[in-house]
């Protein structure tokens, strides 16, 4: 049997979806922005506290930041 293919525009809004469906999707495709994140939040504020401080010991706290945003092992 053959394959067709089709294309279809769309109109949807955003607005349409409730929030929870759309934080659901991101952190599905792995996209939660970092806001949404609390441990991203309270590691960022661990690093701002540090270096207001003048504590410049927060190597550990960056490593952990960068890998739950970007997923990624310096």
């Amino acid at each position: 049997m053959p394959t067709v293919y089709t294309e279809v525009e769309v109109d949807v809004s955003l607005s349409e979806f409730e929030t929870e469906d759309l934080l659901e999707e991101l952190e599905s495709r792995g996209s939660l922005p970092t806001e949404g994140n609390v441990d991203a939040k309270e590691l960022v504020h661990n690093i701002w506290l540090k270096r207001r401080l003048g504590n410049h010991h927060y190597q550990h706290e960056l490593d952990q930041l960068i890998y739950q945003v970007l997923g990624r092992v310096i």
